[in-house]
């Protein structure tokens, strides 16, 4: 079953981002490295909300902007920030427990209005947007945390900062 091949991949990556996230100083969640980067404390409510995408994608047919305006979770420690993505850990994967191959291979749209973004099958959606986007705001994560001399955790393999 397809699920079956996504619960450990997401549970693994779910393991390291809290790794990431633990390094998070919210005494610096105003910072950023540019005046077009998003805030410190931002990205990392991102990254966290970011696991509960896949739990949308099964429980949805559509993600429509304009009917559902973005409105990000106001986290205020780094305590709240791993509360915050264990839930949405626990909310995907009790999503992808249920979810049948047949629906995983069901499209799911990304619009806003008329325009549309993309239609794929979720499965496509749950891997390439879902989970690359997860890893794609964590690097720029680990990037914020080297630039604040913040420890990095390794994610595939030891950082510069491990010591073993």
């Amino acid at each position: 079953m397809l699920n079956q091949t996504i619960i450990p991949q997401l549970q693994h990556e779910a393991a390291q981002t809290k790794r990431m996230l633990e390094k998070v100083p919210y005494d610096k969640a105003e910072w950023r490295p540019h005046a077009k980067s998003m805030e410190l404390g931002y990205l990392a409510a991102h990254v966290a909300e970011l696991f509960n995408w896949i739990a949308m994608v099964i429980n949805t047919e559509e993600l429509d902007f304009s009917k559902t305006p973005y409105k990000q979770a106001e986290l205020k420690s780094t305590d709240e920030l791993l509360q915050y993505l264990q839930k949405n850990v626990d909310e995907s994967v009790k999503a992808l427990e249920g979810a049948t191959d047949e629906h995983l291979k069901g499209n799911w749209t990304l619009r806003n209005g008329e325009h549309v973004f993309f239609t794929m099958p979720r499965i496509a959606v749950i891997r390439g947007v879902g989970l690359s986007h997860i890893i794609h705001h964590r690097g720029q994560l680990s990037v914020y945390l080297r630039l604040l001399d913040v420890p990095v955790p390794g994610m595939y393999g030891p950082s510069a900062d491990d010591n073993f």
